[in-house]
């Protein structure tokens, strides 16, 4: 099943499911001592759980950078596949693109796009049509 992120009328596809919970378990990991939500709490608690608010919006946008740039100092083995069972690993185990030095630029969409882009466009885009964001299924 693929989700993406939604905001009115509006979908950004992201991938499976469990890559999505990847990406926000490196974060927890790795930025939060493992205490999901304690630092990012807009993306972790309300984005993740729920949904996150309009006005909202602007102090996502700020953990999203925090966190991108935190990253880059992450190698690619750092990446957490599922918090609840640090065993797992993803699917591709250790064979990723040469192009992939650090956290920063590990998560890619299924179709390509880096995911920290496409959640920046989908926050700059609930932003300007003033609607909340969630993460949807399809």
């Amino acid at each position: 099943m693929s989700v993406g992120l939604q905001t009115g009328p509006i979908f950004f596809r992201i991938g499976t499911g469990s890559f999505l919970h990847c990406f926000f378990s490196t974060i927890a990991g790795n930025l939060e001592n493992s205490d999901w939500g304690s630092k990012f709490p807009c993306l972790m608690k309300e984005l993740y759980y729920k949904e996150l608010l309009p006005e909202n919006i602007e102090k996502a946008q700020a953990e999203l950078e925090v966190i991108h740039t935190a990253f880059q100092s992450f190698s690619p083995d750092k990446v957490i596949w599922d918090i609840e069972d640090l065993n797992q690993q993803p699917p591709w185990g250790n064979n990723i693109a040469a192009e992939i030095t650090d956290l920063s630029n590990y998560f890619h969409t299924s179709d390509g796009k880096n995911l920290f882009d496409v959640f920046n466009k989908a926050l700059d885009t609930a932003k300007q049509i003033n609607k909340n964001i969630i993460i949807r299924s399809f």
